[in-house]
């Protein structure tokens, strides 16, 4: 059986910027499977308007190596448009053009991907008590019968977010997540009242643009505070996603991590953009002063219940406000909810492998400062981890703005553990 150098779990932008830091670190046998049919990042939300909320300079590649020819600024010069972009005086692109960026720098490796692959098992290959090899089993097609099995000497996880939806919640074609918001549009028609639940950028978002794709319809935005927080993106908080605050904070005290990660919890949960928290607050206004009130915030406020009026009928929505208790009931046509994402386990995607991880005191396993899980001394594949890193590597372990940086980390410790390998 053909042994890859590296298997990649998912292809978002995490492991395409390892794919890049590969290919520019010299030939690795790598493959990567990702379940999606195409490359997509966070499709559902590329709403017109919207924009990035780091700087452009903060790519796939450029602050590990401004000379890649996998930049954003590449990428304007390849479509024509890097003198139009640099006339536009803006750090921040649109999010559909760095979504189109993104495959851009996908596009040379799709011979490397596998879409439409949903990796189900990894399985450990001992010999004499050692594990030299891991055989990672794949779902391809999104047949269950079709499974195939690729044999590997590292991997990397890299499966992305899932949703998150508060206990209880199912979602169907009248109740999403936000994720799914452009698919699902089309499917709501001529709405009298949509709600949505939630008070980040996300929630904040899909409100907007609800309340200017549907002038007739009220949209109803429910949350616990009383007003949207105002994200901190000053230059001083900004330095918690500088490439030294990796290190500081893998290096410090639980008690620090604790602190810092609440210090600056307002760099990147529930919060939202100023100048959109304002376009708000002026539209809400501006419907009291004419009387008719479209946009409808019912702050310190939690939904306690949605029930089913039928199968052809929105559901209805009881809406409770915290410092009373009184309750409102609205009938609506769908219940949006933009309640956030968390990182998935990456020990249920290892299986017999995660026997061999060694795991922190509060569960989770045990992650190097090189992204490589800690594993028994028979476990001699490298395991790596992209995206649930937050208690060992801080902030930016699911954001845009360390990825360029953590892709060469990986590539260079694979690259290291390789030689090592040939050299025993």
């Amino acid at each position: 059986m053909r042994v890859h150098d590296l298997i990649g779990i998912g292809f978002g932008p995490s492991n395409l910027a390892l794919a890049i830091a590969l290919k520019e670190n010299g030939p690795v046998d790598a493959v990567f499977f990702e379940k999606q049919a195409t490359f997509g990042w966070h499709r559902g939300m590329l709403l017109d308007g919207t924009t990035m909320q780091v700087s452009f300079l903060k790519d796939l590649v450029t602050m590990r190596n401004p000379a890649s020819e996998f930049g954003f600024l590449s990428y304007l010069r390849d479509k024509g448009r890097l003198a139009d972009f640099i006339n536009h005086k803006t750090m921040f692109p649109s999010r559909l053009e760095f979504h189109d960026y993104l495959e851009w720098a996908a596009a040379p490796f799709a011979d490397q991907v596998e879409y439409r692959s949903e990796v189900v098992a990894v399985t450990p290959v001992t010999v004499d008590g050692v594990v030299d090899h891991l055989d990672v089993v794949v779902r391809q097609g999104g047949c269950a019968d079709e499974l195939t099995t690729r044999r590997t000497r590292n991997l990397v996880i890299a499966a992305g977010l899932e949703p998150v939806l508060p206990p209880g919640v199912v979602s169907d074609e009248r109740v999403w997540h936000s994720e799914e918001l452009l698919d699902r549009l089309p499917g709501l028609r001529d709405p009298r009242r949509v709600v949505v639940v939630g008070a980040g950028q996300s929630a904040a978002e899909v409100t907007d643009h609800l309340h200017g794709a549907f002038p007739e319809a009220e949209v109803c935005a429910v949350f616990a505070k009383y007003g949207y927080t105002p994200a901190d993106d000053s230059s001083f908080a900004n330095r918690i996603f500088d490439p030294e605050a990796v290190d500081h904070f893998y290096t410090a005290p639980e008690e620090v991590k604790r602190m810092l990660l609440d210090y600056h919890a307002s760099t990147n949960y529930s919060v939202v953009d100023l100048e959109l928290i304002d376009e708000l607050y002026r539209r809400h206004y501006q419907e009291k002063v004419r009387g008719t009130e479209r946009l409808r915030i019912l702050n310190a406020s939690r939904v306690v219940e949605v029930a089913r009026r039928g199968p052809k009928a929105g559901p209805r929505v009881t809406v409770e406000f915290l410092p009373t208790g009184e309750r409102t009931v609205l009938d609506a046509d769908a219940v949006v909810y933009a309640t956030g994402y968390r990182s998935g386990d990456p020990l249920t995607l290892l299986g017999a492998a995660g026997e061999y991880c060694e795991l922190l005191p509060g569960g989770g396993p045990r992650i190097g400062r090189d992204y490589r899980v800690a594993t028994r001394a028979e476990m001699r594949c490298g395991i790596y981890v992209q995206g649930a890193t937050e208690r060992t590597h801080g902030l930016t372990s699911t954001l845009l703005s360390n990825t360029a940086l953590r892709a060469g980390e990986i590539a260079a410790s694979i690259s290291l553990n390789r030689s090592y390998a040939r050299a025993r």
